[in-house]
């Protein structure tokens, strides 16, 4: 379990004006997929081969020991971060 602190997310005003837009119907879509997504056992890892720059590599590396964090840890936190965020 990491020691860093959790992020804050931050909304758009488009976003949320969006949000306020929303039908019923959508905001009950979007909490039973959240519920989903919440109650679903944590995924199974892959291991994966990635070819990467060498120097990016070493930098990314050095950036991540010098937080204190993992790099590999770092790079998953990178991609969910990624995957999850608010178009």
């Amino acid at each position: 379990m990491s020691n860093r602190p959790r992020p804050v997310q931050y909304f758009s005003d488009e976003y949320l004006e969006q949000c306020r837009r929303m039908s019923p119907e959508e905001i009950l879509a979007f909490l039973e997929s959240f519920r989903k997504l919440q109650a679903a056992k944590p995924a199974k890892s892959k291991l994966i081969s990635l070819k990467v720059r060498e120097d990016l590599l070493e930098a990314f590396k050095h950036k991540a020991k010098a937080s204190g964090l993992r790099y590999q840890t770092q790079i998953k936190q990178l991609m969910s971060d990624w995957v999850h965020a608010q178009p």
